[in-house]
């Protein structure tokens, strides 16, 4: 199998396994998946957030993602929990579809660390 049809298989299975557990099935963009990883991040999940917390989350959850990649180190953690990260390299100017496949990709690399997908 090559890369690209495994990253396909994998992501395919993830969004199924998340979309069951948190959306009764209805398929989960990959907006609501990096919004996911946020929260679990932040470790705070039986919590309502406001709009701007909610796009705070997903900024973790970006940066978390990109961290293998060398794009963000986490700098600390403020009293209230939340993580924050520096920046160690700016992101290349990607393409929509190339901005997709490297989320996509990261978010693969993340469950399968977390052992959520094998």
């Amino acid at each position: 199998m090559s890369r690209d049809e495994q990253l396909k298989e994998r992501w395919k299975m993830i969004v199924q396994k998340l979309s069951n557990q948190f959306a009764d099935g209805d398929p989960l963009d990959l907006d609501a998946i990096i919004y996911l990883i946020g929260v679990q991040e932040l470790g705070q999940l039986e919590r309502a957030f406001k709009k701007d917390q909610k796009l705070d989350l997903m900024h973790i959850a970006i940066c978390k993602l990109l961290t293998p990649y060398g794009y963000y180190e986490l700098d600390f953690v403020d009293d209230e929990g939340w993580p924050h990260y520096k920046t160690l390299e700016v992101l290349p100017h990607l393409k929509a579809g190339e901005q997709s496949v490297l989320m996509k990709e990261a978010i693969v690399n993340y469950f399968l660390e977390t052992e959520y997908i094998m």
